[in-house]
Formats: structure tokens, C-alpha cells, sequence
């Protein structure tokens, strides 16, 4: 998959390989405990003669894409930067031991060009980060790919981290005298990293809840009607309150609906994709828009990686739309999006099982080679041909099609605007 989609970015962007200075890969689906995926990626390089290029893989549950992220652009705006592009991929593969969890899990990988002319702009100033040592979701076991979970916790430290980071970013906020007292109102969109799509309508309302506490004045005729008995709550004693949550749902209904259910096209079609789910949902948003309503929109995300380590950041729509502009390009990009989704084949439970079956028993099996199908990839899709007997692994392309759109990919372009203090 990150073969895949970064070649397409490469290729969707007319742009060389030699023009690459960094790259980096956030995952946890490792399939080496030294050799990083980056360094698979670099066979892509090889034509292009070109070997200087930085960067390796970030590694922390769902949080190794953002943290590749902020790697790049910091890059991009430090005294290293060398003039290059620096391209970000955030690829992974969710699967759950049989039970509840297995139909929650999903797979992708998305690429990110970071460099000038950006039609997204991260605000860099008031990015907040929340780390922790917790044992919510991991993965001890190196000879399977599934986690260990402790599902009651691994959603109070989600809401504990969303907490401390929305309050560290709405402070940032006003110390930078962006927005004297920054709400859900503030920004356009909210978008959240996606276990599960109700996890996110519930974020969302918890951070009308923090909005709720924090207002030394909220308007109890209005949005607030009838919440007096909330009032003098705590934040710690709501994690599992079913009132409090419902009453804040409710509340939020229609801000969810505006800001954060377009965001949710994605993970509802493919499920939990570890490192690039919220880049998936800020994807969706930006795609169930129209061009003309998107300059100037400021974007809210919310990332957050199991064991644990989150950040909150935002990122604004550079205001030029017009024909030709990178937000044009960026736009038309993910016009395939939906066709391509529509396309995939469908398989039965009780196929997805005996896939995930098989799956288990090769799992690091050395020498193997793959027994599955390549009839239904995509023109243009990298799949593995072989693991040799010393757990070497070869993959193939199948042939692009002449009548594949470049164009019509999971990919996501982003790009730093120079006159700007970052750019995604």
C-alpha cells in the first residue's frame, strides 16, 4: 500500500524523485523489527539516482503518521532544509483477533506532499500535545499482528487526552491573540482520529462539554437551554456518565452534523486504518465540500495514538480557488474517490474469515508465497510475489491501465507555503 500511494502522489504532482530531500513513514504494522518501511520505499528512488533523502519510520500505535507530520515540516522550516520536498506516508493494516473488534478493523495508507505553494497551512503556534504512559492498546506479542486491549481504558485515556488537548489548544489560541475565547463555533471542521465513528460524534460533544465549563457566562436561553444541573460537574467524573454524554450528543447535534459527520465518508466505508485514519476524515471533509465554500476554512484535528501519545492542531485553506491553484488540484484529486470505493468487490463474512485465517497461519512464515488473487487490485497497485527463505520479501506492480486516472487516488497532497509558518 505505501508503494502505492506514494509512487501515485509522486506521479499525480509531476514531480521527480530527485526532488525528494525527506521522507517519512508513520506506522505500526511492522513487518521487521530493524529494516524500516522507508527504506522499501527507497526502490522507487533508484532510477532517479538519487539516495540523500531523510527521514525513516515513527512508530506509536495511531499517532507515527502525525508525528512524521510534524517531522516534515519542522524540517521544511529549520536551517536542514535544503530547498526539497518532503513527503509524508501514513500506511496501515487493522486486524483483530475473531470476535467484536474484527469488523472494526480496516486498511490504508495515504501520502502527503510537504513544500511550497500548500493549499493547506498549519498553524503551527498552537499545535498542543498530550503524552502518557498507559497500557490501553498494544501489541507484546511479535510473532502476531493483533493487539492486546483493555477497552474500558482505551477510551477514558482517548477522552483524557482530548480534554488536555483541546485545553492547551484553546489556550495557545488566545495567547497567540488568534481568537480571544476559542469554541466548537471557531473553526469550520473538527476532525478526530476514527476507531469508530461513534467515538467521534462523542468527542465532538465532549468538547462542547469542556466549551460548557469553561464559559464563565453560558447562555442557558440558547445552545446551554437546560443544562443548569451540569453545571458544576467535573471533567475526570464524566468519562463513563451516560447522562452527561447523551445530554452533550444531543446538544452538539447540530455542530456535528456541519463540522464532523462529512469527515466520516471514509472510516465508515473502510474502518479503523490506525496511522492514517484522521488523515482519511480530514480527506472526506475536504471532498464533501464544494470548491467554492473552501478558502479560509480553518480545520480542527484531533490525533491520538494507543500507549499513549495525541496532539491537536489546525491547519487553514489557502484562499485561492482558482483554476489552476493547488486548492483546485488538491480538490479534483479526490474526485475518484467514491467511484473507486464503488468498485471494490464484495466478499462474504465467512470469506473475510478464512482470509484472516490464513493470514494467521503465514504470518512470518519464511520461505511463502502469496496464494491470493491479484484479478481484483487496482491498475498500478504494489502487491508482495514472495518471502524468501531469509524473510526477504519481493514485490510486483500490476500494469497500470491506460484509462486509470492519476488522478482518482486515496493519496492526500499537502505542501508548505513559504510566505507561511507551516504547511500541510
Amino acid at each position: 500500500m505505501c508503494l502505492t500511494v506514494f509512487q501515485r502522489l509522486v506521479e499525480a504532482n509531476g514531480i521527480s524523485y530527485s526532488q525528494i530531500g525527506r521522507l517519512e513513514v508513520g506506522t505500526e504494522t511492522l513487518l521487521d523489527k530493524s529494516k524500516s518501511v522507508k527504506t522499501v520505499l527507497m526502490s522507487l528512488f533508484e532510477e532517479s539516482g538519487n539516495s540523500s533523502v531523510e527521514g525513516v519510520d515513527t512508530t506509536n500505535a495511531c499517532y507515527g503518521g502525525t508525528a512524521a507530520l510534524i517531522n516534515a515540516v519542522n524540517w521544511i522550516e529549520s536551517s536542514s532544509w535544503d530547498g526539497r520536498y518532503a513527503v509524508v506516508v501514513a500506511g496501515d493494516i487493522a486486524v483483530y483477533a475473531s470476535g467484536n473488534a474484527r469488523s472494526t478493523g480496516g486498511a490504508a495508507a495515504i501520502a502527503m506532499l510537504i513544500g511550497p505553494n500548500a493549499p493547506l497551512i498549519l498553524d503551527q503556534r498552537v499545535r498542543a500535545t498530550h503524552m502518557q504512559h498507559v497500557y490501553d492498546f498494544y501489541k507484546p506479542d511479535m510473532t502476531s499482528e493483533y493487539p492486546t486491549v483493555d477497552g474500558k481504558l482505551s477510551i477514558k485515556c482517548y477522552q483524557h487526552a482530548l480534554d488536555k488537548c483541546y485545553q492547551e489548544y484553546t489556550h495557545k489560541v488566545h495567547q497567540q491573540h488568534l481568537i480571544e475565547n476559542f469554541t466548537v463555533s471557531s473553526a469550520n471542521a473538527f476532525v478526530f482520529h476514527s476507531p469508530y465513528c461513534k467515538l467521534v460524534q462523542k468527542s465532538l460533544a465532549r468538547l462542547v462539554l469542556n466549551d460548557f465549563l469553561r464559559d464563565p457566562n453560558p447562555d442557558f436561553n440558547g445552545l446551554y437551554n437546560g443544562l443548569e444541573e451540569f453545571r458544576k460537574i467535573e471533567l475526570e467524573s464524566t468519562y463513563f456518565d451516560k447522562q452527561v454524554e447523551s445530554t452533550f450528543v444531543k446538544c452538539s447535534e447540530k455542530a456535528f452534523l456541519q463540522k464532523t459527520k462529512p469527515s466520516l465518508y471514509l472510516a465508515n466505508r473502510i474502518g479503523n486504518m490506525y496511522t492514517p485514519s484522521v488523515y482519511s476524515c480530514l480527506l472526506s471533509y475536504i471532498m464533501n465540500q464544494s470548491l467554492a465554500d473552501l478558502p479560509g476554512q480553518r480545520i480542527v484535528l484531533f490525533s491520538y495514538g494507543s500507549g499513549l501519545a495525541s496532539s491537536m492542531f489546525s491547519l487553514h485553506i489557502t484562499q485561492d480557488n482558482s483554476s489552476g491553484s493547488s486548492l483546485e488540484k488538491l480538490y479534483h484529486s479526490l474526485s475518484g474517490i467514491k467511484s473507486r470505493l464503488e468498485s471494490r468487490v464484495k466478499f462474504s463474512p465467512k470469506e473475510f474469515e478464512e482470509t484472516l485465517k490464513l493470514r494467521e497461519k503465514t504470518h512470518h512464515i519464511a520461505p511463502y508465497v502469496p496464494i491470493g488473487s491479484t484479478e481484483h487490485l487496482f491498475p498500478g497497485t504494489w502487491y508482495l510475489t514472495e518471502v524468501d527463505d531469509k524473510h526477504r520479501r519481493k514485490y510486483a506492480q500490476k500494469p497500470a491501465s491506460p484509462l486509470c486516472d492519476g488522478h482518482a487516488n486515496m493519496e492526500q497532497h499537502m505542501a508548505q507555503d513559504s510566505q507561511q509558518t507551516a504547511t500541510a
